[in-house]
């Protein structure tokens, strides 16, 4: 093995690494595997761009603007809507109609596309036939994953392997080349499921089973309690002439305001800044209990003694200011207090960026690039900031540089625990003052010992003495949530879920949405919508606290409360898949005919041989643009760009693989591990090598790295590399054993309430049948063996 195979091979652990870590988005670790490739000299500038320019990934992005065409035309809206009338109220017959019909879309559309599609009409299915949905959308996911592998431009991995043929001097694969094979296992996949996968399904219980997507039963499946109560704020209140918004009613108690009742009116939604007046009645949704355990923190009592406790801390602890590096970890990640202090044993008390320093709402900051973070670390804490990685400077400053920079003596205090005190043996972390009020417990005083930093779990005892960072004002405002009356005799007027002005809409992130990644408070639903994000259903759990910290993810499904002209704005915008649509969706199919002839003259030129694939989806997407059947800002939408800047960068990859002859000795290892078995074995193993790396590393990568792989180990054993390229595509594209293994998988995850291993319980065995099905058919139609000359 030479040094440059050595290097190569390297480059492609680490970037395999990265890939299963999860640590950096996909396709920002295929231009970072694009960038080492060109300073190690493996590949020139020329070949690292190249990928770019590739045949095979101007077909897959003009294939994204084709399948958003159609969409878009309402040819998949009638044909799905159509074919699925036939599927009956029969869970088998529903399962396989719904699978066809997927399946059958997915040929010529972009398979995620079809899934996100039908989301919508299959979940308005199960609930009209009183159906669990998580027995309806797995089989959906897989369809569409089935069906794309029934032609060339059915999935990105078979236009890779068909273009990296070319590439190597062989005759590509044809429009139809894929359909023999992945007919068969698209009929096959669908019957297994269909007869006998579908008792591997989930079921839910039974009162999730009937009308699950109903108003009152979304409350029920997200764990949301049932009981609306009301609160009187009492005339001499704490927190009149307050916003809504500064009384932390909801952060700090984990209440949802509905309405405000004033002088006789309803105000649904009341805004934030809305200022509250003695005598206002507030109609909330949430738990009781918790909120009067909530109360019991305004027992505390605010004592004198801040500056004594913290010249005892001084001798004991730090300041320190570290800056966050330029590659660290911490980057885009948002500031959660008590994993920082786990993992460098430091509490955060500010962050500097630039001129600006902030003291309050730390967690809800993502952290960039060159933040200074003001840190109270003990000395052998510091020791281990100097030595970590995720920061570019580490150094001590002294009390009075943090007192003018910084002024934290605004914000420490102390307060004591009163000896009769309720919250003997609580603890401030089940308290939830930190999330509530951004209060830091930075040393505690109990009998004459002074600890610094203590566990948040620890158990309060009477007269403890905390010193806090937070504000004292913060206090009276607890105090203030203490004087709000319960209305017990009082029975809320307003059905507040089922009225004709406020509802719940439940809704998933498109698969090209924005807002994949970005924390819940980013995206403020309150001000942007008017809505309430209320509860977040992920890997099969409602979560439903803490939920502006919370990162949204691909899969999420979002349970959102508010007006209904409000909620209609999430029916519009195209971030969201609308799972629970308050009105039917009209669709115009004027435009139907002029796309579908676009798209059969797009086929018709391939099949004839007239034009390449790449050229004739070129100019279909634009066709569709020209012809009004969408516009070029939904043509640049409909592009996936994720995936087209991940098979880019990790193309110039398999470029230094072959020059190098690190494809070449990956090859031989796979010749002497298989060769002596014959080709139909050294083919399946190829096979499941694929199949296996679906879990964890994205399709199409893996599609780029195996291919030249493939491509050795053929000449070295005379297989013909048709047969072993369709058998490796065939695999790639079909991952059905993790959520991970395809974003179609991914959309289903959070409406369906699937977990992890509930696509393990149905992929495992679907997966052998299709590795049989392919292994029997693939001698038929493609001979195993080259052709001597």
């Amino acid at each position: 093995m030479t040094f440059e195979i050595g290097l190569v091979l390297t480059i492609l652990v680490f970037s395999l690494a990265l890939f299963v870590s999860e640590k950096l988005r996909m396709d920002v670790i295929a231009l970072l595997v694009l960038g080492s490739l060109v300073l190690t000299e493996l590949v020139t500038p020329q070949e690292a761009v190249a990928g770019f320019s590739n045949p095979a990934v101007i077909a897959v992005w003009a294939m994204f603007i084709l399948s958003n065409g159609l969409t878009r035309a309402g040819i998949a809206d009638v044909i799905g809507s159509s074919v699925l009338r036939l599927a009956g109220r029969r869970e088998g017959r529903m399962i396989m109609v719904i699978m066809l019909t997927a399946g059958g879309l997915s040929a010529f559309m972009n398979n995620i596309g079809v899934a996100a599609l039908m989301l919508p009409v299959v979940v308005d299915i199960a609930r009209r036939t009183r159906l669990p949905v998580s027995r309806l959308l797995m089989p959906l996911a897989y369809g569409s994953l089935l069906g794309g592998l029934t032609t060339l431009i059915g999935t990105p991995p078979n236009l890779l392997i068909s273009g990296a043929l070319e590439t190597a001097g062989y005759t590509p694969f044809g429009l139809f080349d894929f359909s023999p094979i992945g007919g068969a296992m698209l009929v096959v996949g669908t019957t297994f499921v269909a007869l006998v996968g579908r008792f591997l399904l989930p079921r839910k219980k039974p009162e999730e089973q009937t009308q699950r997507r109903s108003q009152r039963n979304l409350r029920a499946l997200y764990g949301l309690q049932a009981q609306a109560f009301e609160m009187k704020i009492p005339m001499d209140s704490i927190l009149v002439g307050k916003t809504l918004g500064q009384s932390r009613i909801g952060v700090a108690a984990g209440l949802i305001v509905i309405a405000l009742k004033r002088h006789g009116g309803n105000e649904l939604m009341p805004s934030r800044q809305t200022v509250l007046q003695g005598g206002d009645k507030l109609l909330v949704q949430g738990r009781l209990d918790r909120f009067r355990e909530f109360q019991r923190w305004s027992d505390l009592v605010i004592e004198r003694e801040a500056p004594v406790l913290q010249g005892l801390m001084a001798e004991q602890v730090k300041l320190i200011e570290a800056t966050v590096a330029e590659d660290s970890q911490l980057v885009s990640a948002l500031l959660h207090h008590s994993e920082f202090r786990d993992l460098y044993g430091a509490n955060v008390l500010a962050i500097k960026r630039g001129d600006l320093v902030r003291r309050i709402n730390l967690a809800n900051v993502p952290l960039r690039t060159s933040d200074v973070l003001l840190l109270q670390a003990p000395p052998d804490a510091v020791e281990e900031l100097e030595r970590s990685a995720e920061f570019s400077s580490v150094h001590e400053i002294d009390e009075q540089e943090v007192s003018e920079s910084y002024r934290l003596q605004e914000r420490i205090f102390v307060v004591r625990v009163p000896h009769e005190s309720q919250l003997a043996g609580d603890t401030l972390v089940r308290s939830r003052l930190g999330d509530a009020f951004d209060f830091r417990l930075l040393a505690l005083f109990r009998d004459g010992e002074l600890t610094i930093m203590p566990n948040p779990d620890q158990s309060l005892k009477g007269g403890d003495l905390l010193l806090i960072q937070g504000r004292e004002e913060d206090l009276d405002v607890l105090r203030g949530l203490q004087e709000l009356e319960i209305q017990r005799d009082a029975q809320p007027n307003l059905n507040v879920f089922e009225s004709d002005r406020l509802s719940l809409l439940e809704a998933t992130l498109d698969p090209r949405s924005s807002l994949a990644g970005q924390p819940v408070s980013e995206v403020n639903f309150r001000a942007k919508y008017g809505l309430e994000l209320v509860a977040v259903w992920r890997n099969g759990e409602a979560i439903r606290t803490n939920l502006d910290r919370l990162v949204l993810q691909l899969g999420d499904a979002l349970l959102l409360l508010g007006p209904r002209q409000q909620l209609a704005l999430i029916e519009r915008d195209s971030d969201y898949l609308v799972l629970t649509p308050l009105t039917q969706r009209q669709v115009d199919t004027a435009k139907a005919p002029l796309a579908a002839g676009i798209m059969f003259a797009v086929i018709f030129s391939v099949l004839t041989g007239w034009l390449p694939i790449y050229i004739a989806a070129v100019i279909g997407a634009t066709l569709m643009v020209v012809t009004n059947c969408l516009t070029m800002e939904d043509a640049y939408r409909a592009i996936e760009w994720r995936a087209i800047f991940l098979i880019a960068g990790m193309l110039p990859l398999g470029t230094a693989m072959e020059q190098t002859g690190a494809a070449q000795f990956l090859g031989e290892q796979a010749v002497v591990l298989l060769g002596p078995l014959g080709p139909w074995w050294v083919i399946a193993g190829l096979y499941l090598i694929t199949a296996t790396g679906t879990m964890m590393i994205p399709t199409v990568a893996l599609v780029v790295l195996m291919a030249p792989i493939v491509l050795s180990a053929s000449v070295e054993l005379g297989i013909e590399p048709h047969a072993a390229m369709m058998a490796v595509a065939m695999a790639g594209a079909a991952g059905f054993m993790s959520p991970m293994s395809h974003p179609a998988n991914i959309l289903v995850m959070g409406p369906g309430g699937y977990r992890f291993t509930d696509y393990l319980k149905l992929g495992l065995p679907l997966t052998l049948i299709i590795f049989v099905t392919v292994m029997v058919l693939l001698p038929i139609f493609w001979p195993l063996t080259a052709a001597t000359p």
